[in-house]
């Protein structure tokens, strides 16, 4: 359900509403000049302003753990402060007025809430027909809390060294086998962090850990211990002592951020549709080219 739950406020967070209220454009019209990289109906984007945006979109990407090239970001950038202008000039043209000291993205802020925000709704009975028609996006898939007992085994190691190592967990099973404590055990002679916590792991689902662990995990019951298994970071002692079934989100569990993200949609939409019908009307020059970039 993570994983899934990830996609819908991914959506979200790339929403253009929210790229338009955070462009550090100012208030009042500019007149072109030197430093023009851009004119919309008149008014100048400047250099100062086109490298700002791109300083906050950098930002952003970053902090999601992502990276474009600078041509891109620059494209990106450059498409915001256009999109905000003609907001900006369509906000004026409706009568919305703000001090002239106040950052322009406010009135573009107080535009798209009057005209968007504000006007769409979302209905139980949309979100409901969402949910059933998507059904796996809200799968929580099944999981299991197992402990280890780890005895490491180096990258390159060699016979006699894995012999030892096997050896070693051959004797931890023994003691295993004759009644001894496991989490006990781990704390003793596991070589993983775990072992101060028993050798507790945790949950886990699929595709978490390496694949013989995960296999030998999954088919364990509750409470029984794996024979001997071999991963690439040595040998292990496993136990399950809890497994959780593949589920369903519940519906009412779900209902109000999915209607968030619904409403979401519906806003990025009308935006998105606003947006080229003003770009159709207005006079956008483009002073940028692949040299100056």
């Amino acid at each position: 359900m993570e994983a899934r739950r990830g996609i819908w406020f991914g959506a979200i967070l790339t929403a253009l509403a929210l790229t338009l209220i955070t462009s550090p454009v100012l208030a009042g019209k500019k007149q072109p000049s030197k430093s023009t990289v851009a004119v919309v109906n008149g008014s100048a984007i400047t250099r100062a302003d086109l490298d700002m945006e791109m300083s906050n979109i950098q930002q952003q990407y970053l902090r999601n753990g992502e990276q474009l090239s600078d041509s891109q970001i620059k494209k990106e950038a450059l498409d915001n402060l256009v999109d905000i202008e003609l907001f900006y000039q369509e906000s004026q043209r409706k009568g919305i007025k703000i001090d002239e000291q106040i950052l322009r993205r406010m009135t573009v802020q107080q535009f798209i809430d009057k005209q968007f925000i504000q006007k769409v709704t979302v209905s139980d009975k949309e979100i409901k027909a969402y949910y059933d028609s998507h059904p796996d996006y809200f799968k929580q898939p099944a999981k299991v809390q197992a402990s280890h007992i780890l005895i490491k085994v180096a990258t390159g190691a060699d016979k006699s060294q894995r012999a030892e190592a096997r050896k070693k967990i051959e004797k931890i099973r023994k003691k295993l086998q004759k009644g001894g404590d496991f989490a006990a055990l781990a704390k003793e002679f596991s070589q993983c962090p775990s072992s101060v916590r028993g050798g507790d792991l945790g949950y886990f689902t699929r595709g978490q850990m390496a694949k013989p662990f995960e296999e030998a995990a999954f088919d364990l019951k509750p409470g029984k211990v794996s024979d001997i298994v071999e991963t690439k970071f040595g040998y292990h002692l496993i136990k399950v002592t809890d497994k959780e079934p593949e589920t369903t989100a519940a519906y009412e569990s779900v209902k109000d951020s999915l209607g968030q993200y619904l409403k979401q949609e519906k806003i990025q939409e009308k935006i998105s549709s606003y947006i080229d019908k003003l770009k159709k009307k207005a006079k956008v020059e483009i002073f940028l080219t692949e040299s100056s970039q």
